[in-house]
């Protein structure tokens, strides 16, 4: 886009979590300082990030955890990441959850391509199990996550009982039990691929006029940005180590990868506490399997909240207002018992 103002917003003007690693990336190789990406989060300027670069102390180095909004005195939010890697997604849904709610993120391991991506939920659940304590030692928690964040938050909490830990709240934000899905092949992901058409079709037409031109324009966004995960992905089949530092693309692809196979290569354990189950209208039919929605596994009781909105939509505008709202309900509700 030109121009750009040196006080225009990097989310407002349609950035996202895969094109922030190609921003980081250039800044690395022009500055020869290796930011973390949430930096956007405290300075999503060119003029914020220039005063960044311009501090005379060293960046923090890399961490798991991602203060995503800090501030406040309610018990924090902690949020899991899903199969990208990074926590960007849920920048919306914090702002909306209010400037006295802090939110933190979880981000995967190897973003920063300095450490191979781990594969298995459970390593995952512990390295943030130690951060997460690191902000609270103590319960009771507040834990959730989208789609595979999910399934990481339910590892998280099942770790947190295990030392002794309370969690208030398990939120799974349209998350499905993938080992109870069938293996994917090539006929039932082009099916796959045709429902995410058709969702998103619903969702444009489930908003006015003016949502519709900004909802369509946040999906082409999302498209040509997902673009270099693609090529990443096909570009980490062919790099090996001895090649040198693999490129931001292949970074992502190999995260994408690795947290897919991870999340359906996870068997979980019956959970004894509560499930909030946050779901959409409809769901992809090859998800919509017996057991799939955590039902057999939620022994401490299962709440199902259903959002107005179908799959694939929930952290978008306008409809992540809607889940805002039923969260903020249910860290209440959390809270007061």
């Amino acid at each position: 886009m030109e121009p750009i103002g040196r006080d225009q917003n990097y989310f407002d003007l349609g950035g996202d979590s895969s094109l922030a690693v190609h921003l980081f990336v250039q800044i690395e190789k022009t500055f020869c300082i290796k930011l973390p990406i949430f930096t956007l989060f405290e300075a999503p300027t060119i003029a914020e990030l220039a005063a960044v670069l311009r501090r005379d102390f060293a960046p923090a180095g890399w961490s798991p955890l991602v203060p995503i909004q800090p501030n406040g005195s309610r018990l924090p939010f902690f949020c899991m990441h899903g199969a990208g890697g990074n926590v960007l997604i849920y920048r919306e849904l914090s702002k909306l959850l209010g400037d006295d709610q802090p939110f933190y993120g979880l981000q995967a391991q190897g973003l920063d391509g300095s450490a191979p991506p781990l594969t298995k939920i459970e390593d995952m659940a512990a390295l943030y199990v130690k951060e997460i304590r690191r902000v609270q030692p103590s319960g009771p928690y507040l834990l959730g996550g989208y789609c595979l964040g999910g399934t990481i938050a339910y590892e998280v909490a099942q770790q947190l009982r295990a030392q002794g830990q309370e969690v208030a709240l398990l939120a799974l934000l349209d998350t499905t039990d993938w080992s109870k899905i069938p293996a994917v092949n090539i006929w039932n992901d082009g099916y796959m691929a045709l429902e995410r058409f058709l969702f998103h079709v619903a969702n444009f037409f489930r908003v006015d006029s003016q949502g519709r031109s900004e909802f369509l324009a946040e999906k082409m966004q999302a498209l040509r940005n997902r673009i270099p995960v693609w090529k990443g992905i096909l570009q980490a089949r062919f790099h090996s180590s001895s090649n040198g530092t693999p490129s931001e693309t292949v970074v992502l692809g190999r995260i994408w990868k690795a947290n897919d196979r991870a999340c359906f290569a996870y068997s979980p354990k019956p959970y004894c506490g509560k499930l909030t189950n946050f779901r959409p209208m409809k769901q992809y039919s090859l998800f919509d399997q017996p057991g799939a929605k955590w039902d057999t596994l939620s022994q401490g009781g299962h709440e199902i909240i259903v959002l107005p909105v179908f799959p694939a939509g929930m952290l978008n505008e306008p409809f992540v207002r809607h889940l805002a709202t039923a969260l903020r309900k249910s860290i209440d509700a959390a809270v007061q018992r």
